[in-house]
């Protein structure tokens, strides 16, 4: 296999200790972590001419154009190292769970006197208890709204002190027990929110056995609002209990049991959950990445990737196959668990079996549910496209959606965004954004729509230029003509970008239209009358989404751009403002916070009320 110079003179240096290696590509781009116990024998190894290379593989090293690594102490550091990096960079080339937000977590607030819970998508080391990741808030919420039921905890922003002279009406409908109003004290309140963390853990027996006694108590005591308030709470607990699936003896190892689905290039992976021998619950994951890669290598990404996330290890993972770093990785969930053992096993026979068994049939029958799910998205999507090839009159379905739209603040700091949809969804790799260069002073989104579509297909031209040229990289944004193209405008806007056409002699190539905000008419050059696509059509829907998209891109880069400028120089970028309005405002305020916090009415004292607005919604 043929290395670069620059490629050869890192393979000869790389160290022979512990550590992560990031192969990046000609963009400079992380296109793969891996880790090693040996960085030079490991990486050189991705160099060597070996028929046991897969396709992947192969596909992964031809792009590589650097190799950076990072040394560490042991082995467990390296696998520490490797997810976090893999966490936040989710190269191209990894399997990586499926999805750029992070998973939601129930947050019950246990270092505050009288705890909350809530739902949050990121732990923190602040004294408070965790459970998760789940796949879907929804079902996050729907969980929080039957345990409300069973364990009525505090939801306001009350100070509770106990004297208040009135519960909310959350107290009425008995979804709190009203600690505001010294119903109940701070040590009762702490035990249900107890109770509920032992329930949400799958250790629901010792709750209803004290739960039984308090009623008995209360009856005998002839507190039977007490008792039947008990009674109701046992009611909830036992209902659910009744729900859960009864798999092993109670004396069993609480475990999490994983099994995989895979099909045409998809991975499934079903978790069930077993405390106090039953089955409490269960989440689904997808992963992506995973084409021509071994299931053992799947299922090892998931167990790290899924139990850096987790915020709670068991006693024992059962897994469907061998994995080859389980030795490394129990140590790792071993200190997870405070220096806890955690067993990672394969069974062979029994119930363990089985319970594989079935985990791996849900993952199977999950991953053809979603894909049906996928499915009907792209009929979805095709309709969409068909429905604007026949209102839009266009010779075939646009496959290349392109979207521009302008953003400013009183003309200063203006940008073009440039989104792409293609097949009916967004490729973000091909959006660009331009700041406007050619357009000073006023907002005029006229004529920086005409700089950013005369640059756009200028590069266009550029790109056919060099085709033919040997080496030539062509700019997969640029280089290609769209089917469609979209303008967040009306008649205006629309007047500029056919007049960039005609420059390019594109006229009769690239179909465009002009959204209007108000009615979502849609405009075509040359004619007087808009149309409007069906209110309910999924032509109209796309059309919306793309629309949004680019809006949101264009503000994202606005912003981004603006907050580079200095505080001063962005006075000085106002229209209206130069050095002596500038000093005035400054001695007169003091600061450019004080500026900003000022009304038009203040600044009018110092500037005439046209300049006051433009320096209210510019610094707002």
């Amino acid at each position: 296999m043929e290395v670069s110079e620059h490629l050869q003179g890192i393979l000869d240096t790389l160290p022979t200790k512990p550590g992560c290696y990031l192969m990046k590509n000609a963009d400079d781009k992380i296109i793969y972590v891996g880790k090693a116990i040996n960085l030079r024998s490991r990486v050189r190894s991705y160099f060597h001419s070996d028929s046991s290379h897969d396709n992947k593989t192969r596909r992964l090293v031809r792009e590589i154009s650097n190799i950076e690594w990072i040394v560490v102490g042991s082995e467990l550091e390296a696998l520490i190292l490797e997810m976090n990096l893999i966490k936040r960079h989710r190269p191209r080339f990894n399997v990586r769970l499926k999805d750029d937000k992070r998973y939601p977590y129930i947050k019950i607030h246990w270092g505050d006197p009288f705890p909350k819970v809530t739902v949050t998508r990121q732990m923190a080391d602040d004294g408070s208890r965790y459970f998760g990741p789940y796949t879907s808030v929804w079902a996050v919420h729907q969980t929080l709204d039957v345990l409300r039921r069973i364990f009525p905890y505090l939801t306001c922003d009350r100070e509770i002190t106990g004297n208040d002279t009135r519960a909310c009406l959350y107290y009425d409908i008995k979804l709190c027990i009203a600690p505001c109003i010294g119903a109940v004290n701070q040590v009762e309140y702490r035990q249900m929110i107890e109770d509920l963390q032992s329930f949400l853990n799958g250790k629901s027996a010792p709750i209803v056995k004290r739960l039984e006694k308090e009623m008995q108590k209360a009856s005998e005591e002839l507190r039977y609002e007490k008792a039947a308030s008990v009674r109701d709470q046992l009611k909830g607990i036992q209902t659910i209990i009744e729900r859960q699936k009864i798999v092993f003896n109670t004396d069993y190892l609480d475990s999490d049991v994983i099994a995989m689905a895979r099909a045409d290039g998809e991975a499934c992976v079903q978790i069930f959950f077993v405390r106090g021998g039953k089955m409490i619950g269960r989440e689904y994951f997808i992963l992506e990445g995973t084409e021509e890669t071994s299931d053992t290598e799947v299922m090892e990404q998931f167990v790290k990737q899924f139990y850096t996330e987790a915020a709670n290890v068991p006693e024992q993972l059962m897994l469907p196959q061998e994995i080859e770093e389980a030795k490394i990785i129990g140590q790792w969930l071993r200190s997870k668990r405070g220096g806890k053992k955690v067993e990672i096993r394969v069974p062979r026979r029994g119930q363990s079996k089985e319970l594989v068994k079935m985990a791996a049939e849900n993952a199977t029958d999950t991953l053809s549910a979603l894909r049906e799910q996928w499915q009907a998205d792209t009929h979805k999507q095709e309709q969409a496209l068909a429905e604007l090839q026949q209102s839009l009159k266009l010779s075939e379905p646009p496959n290349r959606i392109e979207c521009y739209d302008i953003s400013n603040t009183q003309g200063t700091a203006t940008v073009g965004s440039m989104v792409v949809f293609e097949q009916g969804v967004p490729s973000k790799r091909l959006y660009r954004r331009f700041n406007v260069k050619s357009v000073p002073g006023a907002p005029d989104d006229f004529a920086s729509m005409e700089e950013v579509l005369t640059r756009r297909f200028r590069r266009w031209q550029s790109a056919q230029e060099t085709e033919a040229n040997p080496g030539s990289k062509p700019d997969a944004s640029f280089s290609f003509l769209p089917d469609l193209v979209i303008i967040d405008g009306g008649k205006g806007q629309l007047s500029r970008v056919v007049k960039v056409l005609e420059q390019f002699e594109l006229t009769d190539k690239v179909p465009v239209v002009g959204l209007a905000k108000r009615e979502e008419e849609i405009f075509f050059p040359n004619k007087s009358k808009p149309i409007l696509l069906p209110r309910h059509s999924q032509g109209l829907y796309l059309v919306q989404r793309i629309r949004d998209e680019a809006h949101r891109f264009a503000i994202t880069a606005h912003r981004k751009r603006r907050s580079k400028l200095g505080l001063a120089s962005q006075l000085d970028s106002i229209p209206g403002i130069g050095p002596t309005r500038r000093k005035a405002l400054l001695k007169h305020f003091g600061s450019i916070d004080k500026i900003r916090e000022a009304s038009i009415q203040e600044l009018t004292n110092v500037v005439p009320k046209n300049t006051a607005e433009s320096i209210k919604a510019y610094l707002e």
